[in-house]
């Protein structure tokens, strides 16, 4: 398996943003304009962003479809992959979006609370369609992370074994935007679970996550997502692309 490395735009009020655990009121903003940053994320020798639109996963609609328009049309441009969630809870919605070029969506909020449609669409569009796990404490949270259910992370991840789906990208919510380390026994530990690819994403603080990621002794782990240490400059993009490269 390949291991890959996704660069994270997440939107807010139309900007390139990270919060910190989660709290969209601790929010440092990087860059107004989004179509700039993915076309940085291409120069850096990125292949996939990872999108989150932060105001629609609260609002259940997309509310930053002008800012993921401009980094469609960056990646077409670059021959990049964009996966996008945030806000997705419809199949007119996932239709609409994989018509406007996205490669890859990202369900979270709908895989607990209509895990039928998760089903639908990952059946009738093939390796387009991934379920965001965003983890506090081992147990799922929806709606931006705003509310917690009972729902064990592995629990959720193997209600959607053999229907389709392409990837399970897993957040420890805890760890996300502090740079202290990702959860490798969270995500390694879904990895052995399931028969579906992890993603990690939470806490990467630099090219040694990536190591001990594609180190992990059980099956391997898919890819992981970088946001805060990446955007700070404490993580070089060569030296995490070429960790990755050699697992």
């Amino acid at each position: 398996m390949t291991f890959t490395l996704y660069p994270a735009i997440d939107l807010k009020d139309g900007a390139c943003v990270r919060l910190l655990k989660g709290d969209m009121d601790a929010v440092t903003r990087y860059n107004a304009d989004p179509a700039d940053q993915a076309r940085r994320f291409a120069e850096m020798g990125f292949s996939w962003i990872h999108v989150v639109d932060l105001n629609g996963a609260f609002a259940g609609q997309s509310e930053n479809s002008d800012a993921v328009a401009a980094i469609l049309s960056v990646a077409a441009k670059s021959d990049m992959q964009v996966q996008l969630g945030g806000g997705i809870r419809s199949l007119a919605q996932i239709e609409q979006w994989l018509h406007a070029g996205v490669d890859r969506l990202i369900l979270g909020t709908v895989a607990v609370r209509d895990p039928e449609l998760v089903r639908m669409a990952a059946k009738a569009f093939p390796d387009k369609i991934a379920i965001g796990i965003d983890a506090r404490e081992g147990r799922v949270a929806v709606s931006g992370w705003a509310e917690e259910t009972e729902l064990g992370v592995i629990e959720l991840a193997r209600r959607f074994e053999d229907c389709g789906v392409s990837a399970l990208i897993v957040t420890d919510i805890g760890r996300d935007g502090t740079k202290t380390g990702v959860n490798v026994e969270l995500t390694g530990g879904l990895a052995d679970s399931v028969d579906i690819p992890v993603i990690a994403s939470g806490g990467v603080a630099g090219p040694g996550d990536v190591t001990a990621l594609t180190n992990w002794p059980g099956r391997p782990i898919g890819g992981a997502i970088l946001g805060k240490a990446l955007y700070d400059g404490d993580m070089d993009p060569a030296d995490a692309l070429k960790a990755a490269a050699s697992c």
